[in-house]
């Protein structure tokens, strides 16, 4: 619904707490030589506590991710191509349906039980700094991403709420994908420069456990320049729906727009880092999203490579549009403080807790708190 976790949270298992695509366990150099397929998967449950918002209560959420890479040139003698099939199962539970939020407090929550297709693709090399990628694609795998903020449960810190709160059912994210053609280019040694298009609608809307393609919806068009020099990394990008989408006051249809600015760095740390921060702010077109402006930007101390706490806070802007803003709050914020830490390589444990400000923006619901526990197995 907000983000992309799969990948992240078997990296975090089976590569070190962090954010990237789903990994085996590291093989020996001359059993990776003969290895044209990879598979590896992660179980994640949560249990939650919410006091205050809608309704007190208890959820327990899960997340089940079976990813299959595959090098297809050892497989099949394609020269510079590489695959992948991604599984993914939610019981849909909702913690929000409790808290009354709009940043979504677990990145896991999708409010539907499926099984899904979530990726299917195939990457071409063009040369030694280049690739265009084809197929049912989350751009949140690599638009939008850090790996500081990766750390933390609340969705947003995932994908902004700038992007996640758009188009009829969401953007190309976790946990529904649409059919995608991205290309990137390496233009020097600190520059990535990435562009994508995607089916502006995935998924079924009237059958939301399905996996379906239909065309014929518009695109999402979407650029981000990555940067890099030193520890510091900054992402600047822009996306826009080819078509234009349904008003928030209901009085017919507008342009779907937006930019978002994003950076993180290493404040302290040689073999690993030690103090790393990031920040982001985000803007997308009021008249067709009910929020206009999200910002955040929090802290990650890691006292040893196997273990992380971090502090982190979002903030999203309503609108301003008058016929939906009586009785309405003008933002809400989130605080969240949480702790991981790898117990083996394939066991991780996380006790997260969320102050959410005005949830939904609305000034009728009580500000919640939110205490969970995540546990996560990976092979």
């Amino acid at each position: 619904m907000r983000k992309r976790t799969a990948a992240a949270l078997a990296a975090m298992l089976l590569s070190a707490l962090g954010h990237g695509p789903a990994h085996a366990p590291d093989l020996p150099a001359d059993e990776q030589a003969g290895s044209a397929f990879r598979l590896s998967a992660a179980y994640t449950a949560e249990v939650w506590r919410n006091e205050g918002g809608v309704k007190d209560g208890w959820r327990y959420l899960d997340n089940l991710d079976v990813v299959l890479e595959a090098d297809l040139e050892r497989a099949a003698g394609w020269k510079g191509a590489t695959g992948q099939v991604y599984v993914l199962y939610n019981n849909g539970a909702s913690l929000s349906e409790l808290t009354g939020d709009i940043h979504i407090v677990s990145n896991i929550e999708t409010g539907v039980r499926a099984l899904r297709l979530y990726e299917a693709w195939i990457e071409q090399e063009i040369g030694d700094t280049a690739s265009v990628k084809v197929g049912l694609y989350d751009l949140n795998s690599e638009f939008d991403a850090l790996e500081t903020s990766a750390l933390f449960i609340g969705s947003a810190h995932g994908i902004g709420q700038d992007i996640a709160q758009t188009g009829e059912n969401g953007p190309s994210i976790f946990p529904v994908t649409s059919l995608s053609v991205r290309a990137q280019v390496q233009i020097d040694d600190g520059l990535l420069v990435r562009a994508a298009i995607l089916d502006a609608v995935p998924g079924d809307l009237d059958r939301p456990s399905r996996t379906a393609i239909a065309l014929g919806d518009g695109v999402l068009a979407i650029a981000e320049a990555d940067w890099r020099m030193g520890a510091l990394r900054l992402l600047a990008g822009g996306w826009r729906y080819s078509e234009k989408q349904d008003r928030v006051d209901g009085r017919g249809e507008a342009s779907s727009s937006g930019a978002y600015l994003r950076g993180e760095t290493c404040l302290r740390g040689a073999e690993y880092c030690g103090i790393a921060v990031f920040a982001r702010a985000g803007i997308a077109s009021g008249a067709t999203n009910p929020y206009a402006a999200f910002l955040s930007g929090g802290v990650v101390f890691s006292p040893r490579e196997e273990e992380q706490v971090g502090l982190a806070v979002v903030h999203a802007i309503a609108s301003d549009v008058p016929a939906v803003d009586e009785g309405r709050a003008n933002s809400e914020t989130v605080i969240e403080a949480t702790y991981a830490r790898l117990l083996t390589s394939w066991l991780s444990v996380q006790p997260d807790v969320q102050y959410v400000i005005n949830p939904g923006a609305s000034p009728g619901t009580r500000d919640a708190l939110v205490m969970g526990l995540r546990v996560a197995v990976g092979f």
